[in-house]
């Protein structure tokens, strides 16, 4: 290995390890309560040093945030899977959703920063950073309208604000369950899987939705879950 090669190492392992500090500090403590300072002190580092990898905190958070999208996967894929080639627009559409809350479930700290904590910098004021998280909107709505074009869904249905009532239902049962709201004998999964059908039920039967149509950031409102 070349030196250039070695420095660059070095460089991304410095970088994964002021993420990785800022991530676990922001869950803890809150957004607002961690500095620079706090991050450098975790990995033994200069504040200066961090300065040279990140410009501010909010930069940090950011890169944490297109980790998480990155995570949370490209629902083109879905495409892809053999299993749902063959299936029908409403069945894809399930499939997305589904990995929704199954992203809540298995990265708890990424959805926490990215949907739950008030207190973070907002994501659609910074749209142009997130092309991915635009492309995996459009694409949702897009599945959507397969669904409506098929017959699956009323053709006065709005793809947007389906997508809209799809994902606040969804995120509504994460939540709970990351803010440990939930009864003990309840199954969060279960709950999420109920609250994805009836939903999705809902929509079949031709109910009138009363939210208008409008171009919706990239996800909910927060919502902070030690408040709830």
């Amino acid at each position: 290995m070349g030196i250039k090669e070695r420095q660059e190492r070095d460089r991304e392992a410095v970088r994964r390890s002021i993420l990785d500090a800022a991530r676990e500090l922001f869950v803890t403590e809150g957004f607002q309560n961690v500095s620079i300072r706090k991050i450098a002190e975790r990995i033994e580092y200069s504040p200066a040093a961090i300065y040279g990898y990140f410009p501010s905190k909010d930069d940090i958070f950011f890169a944490l945030a297109e980790e998480g999208f990155r995570l949370l996967g490209d629902p083109a894929a879905l495409r892809r899977d053999p299993a749902l080639q063959t299936a029908p627009p409403l069945e894809q559409v399930r499939a997305v959703f589904w990995r929704l809350y199954e992203f809540s479930r298995d990265q708890p700290q990424y959805f926490a920063l990215m949907f739950v904590e008030r207190s973070v910098p907002r994501i659609s004021r910074e749209y142009e950073r997130f092309a991915f998280a635009r492309e995996m909107k459009q694409h949702i709505v897009g599945v959507l309208q397969a669904c409506i074009d098929a017959g699956e869904l009323p053709r006065t249905l709005n793809p947007t604000v389906a997508m809209r009532a799809l994902t606040v239902g969804v995120l509504g049962v994460a939540v709970m369950r990351l803010a440990e709201r939930l009864a003990p004998e309840e199954n969060a999964d279960l709950l999420a899987a109920d609250v994805l059908n009836v939903t999705l039920a809902g929509l079949q039967s031709g109910v009138t939705l009363q939210s208008p149509g409008f171009e919706c950031p990239l996800y909910p409102p927060v919502v902070d879950a030690q408040a709830s």
